[in-house]
């Protein structure tokens, strides 16, 4: 797989991920963290047929304590948002967010996954500014209050389980204990992670919510475990193959950007100027960061010309 391949498929995922919020929001109130241990579950259900057949699908002992670690990850993430969401405004975990590629940017380097250099992060503040400032525009048309309390102590703590994820993802690869297959890799990362999240749904939210569950809610449900589970996080895995943590969270600022669409869709009357610098930014981080791959790539094919030769 090449590096525009991966690229292409972090694309679909910014759409995905961004798409995810609305469907999300026509949900009824369910419990939260049980609810995302059910759409785990479904995006193991459905990654199963291709996961299973793969190479490496049988769980080594190497492999066991990284898969452990990431599902940790995952577990620590969705935890620490589900009740920051009830302590933390939107706008700071919204802002809070945006450090999550320069966090796995800087863990990378401490693993050993990232290499010291200035272009790339460079580019992720430049998207990370863009980010910030659709943030900013969302608040001025929604209305939001940027503080650091409590609850966004804890999601920042969340912010840095979620830049871990693709690190440990990209160092089990690198050291060997990780299998090449992406479906399998994500199998076992969302199996462990739902189990987790399950535990600590049980342990604090009400079962019995689950009841008033409607025919809508289980459709929504069903698709979002299938695409916005097992799809954005199989399209992870596999641009982890050829991309850094660094250039796979970067898409994350494509988010907001997506939404922002959706936002225009439903209420066209919300379009306005203050969206237009944080877009241009957020669209020029990821044009650089196109290039930014596609020029190490083109050195990297270069290079190994050069010694064939």
């Amino acid at each position: 797989m090449t590096a525009r391949t991966a690229h292409l498929g972090m694309l679909l995922w910014a759409a995905l991920v961004g798409l995810s919020f609305p469907a999300v929001g026509l949900m009824g109130e369910l419990p939260p963290m049980l609810l995302t241990a059910l759409r785990f579950a479904i995006a193991c259900l459905g990654l199963w047929p291709l996961a299973h057949r793969a190479e490496g699908f049988a769980l080594a002992r190497r492999a066991v304590p990284v898969y452990a670690l990431m599902g940790l990850c995952l577990a620590g993430f969705f935890g620490a948002m589900f009740w920051a969401a009830h302590h933390a405004t939107a706008l700071s975990m919204a802002t809070l967010y945006v450090t999550v590629p320069l966090l796995a940017y800087g863990l990378g380097l401490g693993l050993r996954v990232e290499r010291l250099a200035w272009r790339l992060p460079a580019i992720l503040a430049l998207g990370a500014v863009g980010a910030l400032a659709l943030a900013y525009a969302e608040a001025l048309v929604r209305g939001g209050q940027m503080r650091f309390g409590i609850g966004e102590a804890v999601f920042f703590v969340g912010c840095v389980c979620s830049a871990l994820y693709p690190v440990l993802s990209k160092w089990g690869l690198n050291a060997g204990r990780l299998p090449a297959s992406a479906a399998v890799r994500t199998f076992w990362s969302l199996g462990l992670g739902g189990v987790l999240i399950g535990v600590l749904g049980v342990l604090v939210e009400p079962v019995s919510r689950f009841a008033a569950m409607s025919w809508s809610d289980a459709l929504l449900l069903v698709y979002l475990g299938l695409f916005s589970s097992a799809l954005t996080f199989w399209l992870m895995q596999r641009a982890t193959l050829v991309l850094t943590p660094g250039a796979i969270t970067a898409y994350g600022y494509l988010v907001p950007f997506v939404s922002m669409l959706v936002l225009f869709l439903r209420a066209p009357q919300s379009l306005d100027w203050v969206w237009l610098p944080g877009s241009l930014m957020v669209l020029a981080a990821i044009a650089l960061l196109l290039r930014h791959d596609a020029d190490t790539e083109r050195k990297t094919g270069d290079s190994a010309r050069t010694q064939a030769d």
